[in-house]
């Protein structure tokens, strides 16, 4: 045997080559106080209060081990167990200790109820929303039944009896992983959720599962459900709401479905299999049957879709901000990599070209977080009895409009900033493929895209007063800019158009007002240079010229003031 010995050529015997020019490990900065403008919408949104505490969590957010748990709660994906060894139904899921982790970050910082809690302040609904963006950047999955328990609690405080024995789970900012009855002395709560079925997808009203009363039934009473869910969210939540027929109305009515029977075994929501998702790969999202599962219906007999399109305006807008942290954590990422990696005799990001995708996709970026901040204003102000009617608007017609643009181009922003990133941006150890998988997810799940279009059509026709008073308080911001001011007249003329031709063009309708409103918050409060090149390239005559690739700013726009402002890191 031959032993190369210990003065051998390193060429020969030694290590190939020096590891140089690759970017460190983006990690260990305050996401919070380096995005100046989520800093500045919350104090804007009333929410300075809040700002102390989302700087902790922006830089617990980005140490080294607590962004391991993401690939660690990704690369090892929950497993269903139907059965125990004795042959006893079970449904457990299995989750990675990341997961786990994950959600307490998330329930410690309220972000599944900070609004709702007893002590909420003015501006919590904005607080709320700031943080749950700022964790949304490190993992995606785990959002889910956060956002579905925060959206199910408006609903639930409708119904005094049964929220008076949920509040106290459902507010506690304690996660509880176990899988026991709440009765069993569980401190926490998560809900699920359970509409689509087979035969209809997005069309709820096709739905097939049956309700039976158990006694006199009626709202608050008690039923056994028969059918199945095709999608059934986060099947180890502890409770879900869902649609079903009741054969007196056969119209949906929404039903509350616990994971346990009140006599303590688990309930009859048999899960038959965990979806194998493109994405959102740490979340655990199932089909189930119910054979007799115990439920209470919520809301009135017959109006389960109102009931639950309540509990869809939040999710939706969750919808909104998950889009954003995708784009604001893949635009950091893209935009730390191009400050230290090299090429051709210079940094990427001191080179023309390279500073004009990377200033796009931040123009793109500042964009949807200024309106999803705007929105949860509006949700929270247009609450009060005497809102504004232009808030009303902003909430009941702008978020569909919102959940439509900025989910769509978060599918294009991942994928553009993945590329600054090359080949290694293409490979599952680093995080940009996980952020190109999770993009979809948002713009198909709460609605997806035909759907929520026609919903910006319909809350026009509903909320036509508010929705004037609204495009009023835009001219005042478009006076300054021309482009704008024509985009905006262009939107007023097609929705009071032709009613023919409306719902035909209804992405557009939806993607003019998105922009417009877009183009508005920049004018109003990004600096000058941000909101005209936003809204020259997205409003303006310049359309033409720069076509739907990041990259084709003009010239005249200071690129590298714009990629600057983005990260100040």
């Amino acid at each position: 045997m031959n032993v190369p010995s210990a003065d051998a050529p390193a060429s020969r015997f030694g290590q190939t080559h020096e590891v140089t020019n690759q970017a460190p490990p983006l990690g260990d900065y305050d996401a919070f106080a380096t995005d100046c403008a989520l800093a500045a919408a919350l104090e804007r949104e009333g929410a300075g209060w809040h700002a102390d505490a989302l700087s902790r969590d922006g830089r617990a957010l980005t140490q080294p081990d607590v962004l391991a748990l993401a690939d660690l709660a990704n690369r090892h994906t929950p497993e269903l167990a139907t059965h125990d060894a004795r042959g006893e139904r079970i449904d457990a899921i299995e989750f990675h200790p990341a997961w786990q982790e994950l959600l307490r970050r998330l329930r410690h910082a309220g972000l599944h109820a900070l609004p709702f809690e007893p002590q909420a302040r003015a501006g919590s609904m904005p607080a709320r929303c700031a943080g749950y963006f700022l964790h949304g950047q490190l993992e995606s999955g785990s959002l889910c039944p956060v956002t579905m328990t925060f959206a199910s609690i408006p609903v639930l405080r409708n119904e005094p009896a049964l929220y008076a024995r949920l509040a106290g789970p459902l507010l506690s900012r304690e996660h509880d992983p176990r899988d026991i009855p709440l009765d069993a002395g569980k401190r926490s709560m998560m809900i699920g959720m359970g509409m689509t079925e087979k035969q209809g997808g997005s069309d709820v009203r096709s739905n097939r599962t049956r309700a039976e009363p158990i006694g006199a039934g009626g709202r608050g009473g008690e039923y056994r459900l028969v059918g199945h869910k095709w999608f059934f969210s986060a099947p180890q939540c502890d409770a879900h709401l869902v649609l079903a027929r009741t054969a007196s109305e056969g119209a949906l009515s929404c039903f509350y479905v616990p994971r346990f029977a009140p006599d303590g075994r688990k309930n009859a929501a048999h899960v038959q299999r965990l979806k194998d998702k493109l994405g959102n790969r740490s979340n655990a999202s199932s089909e189930v049957e119910f054979l007799d599962a115990y439920g209470v219906m919520v809301g009135d007999e017959g109006r389960g879709v109102p009931t639950i399109i309540e509990m869809a305006n939040f999710t939706r807008l969750d919808c909104v901000i998950g889009s954003a942290a995708l784009m604001r954590a893949a635009l950091v990422q893209a935009i730390h990599h191009a400050r230290h990696r090299s090429a051709f005799g210079a940094r990427l990001v001191d080179q023309p070209l390279m500073r004009n995708v990377l200033a796009d996709l931040a123009l793109e970026s500042e964009a949807a977080t200024l309106l999803f901040m705007r929105l949860a204003g509006a949700f929270e102000r247009s609450a009060a009895a005497a809102s504004a009617p232009a808030e009303r608007a902003w909430r009941r017609i702008v978020t569909p409009a919102a959940k439509f643009w900025v989910c769509k181009r978060a599918l294009e922003f991942t994928g553009e900033a993945m590329e600054v990133w090359g080949g290694n941006g293409y490979v599952e150890s680093g995080p940009m493929a996980r952020f190109y998988r999770e993009a979809p997810v948002n713009s198909i799940w709460e609605g997806s895209g035909n759907v929520m279009c026609l919903d910006v059509l319909r809350a026009f026709e509903r909320e036509q007063e508010a929705a004037h008073a609204l495009f009023d308080d835009w001219r005042d911001a478009a006076s300054a800019h021309p482009a704008l001011g024509l985009a905006l007249g262009a939107l007023v003329h097609m929705l009071t158009g032709d009613a023919s031709e409306r719902e035909a063009s209804a992405r557009r309708i939806a993607q003019q007002l998105a922009l417009c409103a877009q183009g508005v918050l920049l004018a109003r409060h990004a600096p000058e240079q941000v909101a005209q090149a936003f809204i020259e390239t997205r409003l303006g005559d310049a359309r033409g010229e720069t076509g739907r690739v990041y990259g084709t700013l003009p010239a005249r726009f200071d690129h590298a003031g714009i990629v600057a402002r983005a990260f100040e890191g």
